[in-house]
């Protein structure tokens, strides 16, 4: 708790500095490399400032091309632990309401992050079908299929959407387990420690030859992979 308050200033600093760097950056790549290049950096700082030390594994799971990577959700901290230690150029696919928010917001719209209106069915899919395509010409996305935190340590159910998306796009789903989350962020934010966590990437699931009506099997195939990363982790 005293760390966390004494560390919030910075990481308040880091977090604005980046996502200048970053817009500035989409700004003038439109690509999202350069962005994606600041975010990344951005994660791996917020993380080292919180004491919270990092193991990947399963680099050599990573595929050639694009692939939809699909992670459990357990805390905010999901997310600089992805864009600092995923080693892959990604875009995410985020709540469209994060567009709102100042700075960050013009962040992701620049650097191609996908945001969906969940409160719109009609937009919704319009806005898979369009990121259906971009995978398809090679941009690879993070997902979190539970769709909202978990309460605890388990992998909650993964909705179909995302994987609807990867089969659509013909790519593979690549399962990661982030394990030990729940150690340094047990529930509210303030409870945030210092500690380990582990970032898994396991191989990936080949989507060619199954149908869109899959999905569901293929999302459970999915949660079953990452749950046990999880608990093999911990």
């Amino acid at each position: 708790m005293v760390r966390l308050a004494l560390t919030l200033p910075v990481a308040a600093a880091v977090t604005l500095a980046s996502a200048l760097a970053a817009a500035a950056a989409a700004a003038l790549d439109r690509r999202g490399r350069w962005p994606r290049a600041v975010a990344g950096w951005w994660g791996r700082a917020l993380l080292a400032v919180w004491g919270i030390r990092v193991e990947v594994a399963g680099h050599e799971n990573v595929p050639p091309g694009p692939a939809v990577f699909a992670a459990n959700h357990g805390s905010a901290l999901d997310i600089p632990l992805v864009f600092g230690h995923l080693p892959v150029d990604f875009r995410i696919i985020h709540k469209r309401s994060l567009y709102l928010v100042p700075i960050v917001g013009l962040y992701l719209w620049l650097a191609g992050h996908i945001g969906i209106d969940r409160g719109n069915p009609f937009r919704a899919r319009r806005s898979l079908e369009s990121a259906s395509r971009r995978i398809a010409r090679g941009t690879s996305v993070v997902v979190f299929p539970e769709g909202t935190r978990s309460p605890d340590e388990s992998v909650q159910h993964f909705k179909r959407g995302s994987f609807v998306l990867a089969l659509a796009a013909g790519v593979p789903v690549v399962p990661v387990s982030l394990a030990g989350v729940k150690r340094v962020a047990p529930g509210r934010f303030r409870e945030l420690r210092p500690g380990r966590v582990r970032l898994v990437i396991h191989p990936a699931r080949a989507t060619v030859g199954r149908a869109v009506d899959d999905a569901a099997t293929l999302a459970e195939e999915v949660r079953l992979v990452v749950r046990d990363g999880c608990a093999a982790s911990c």
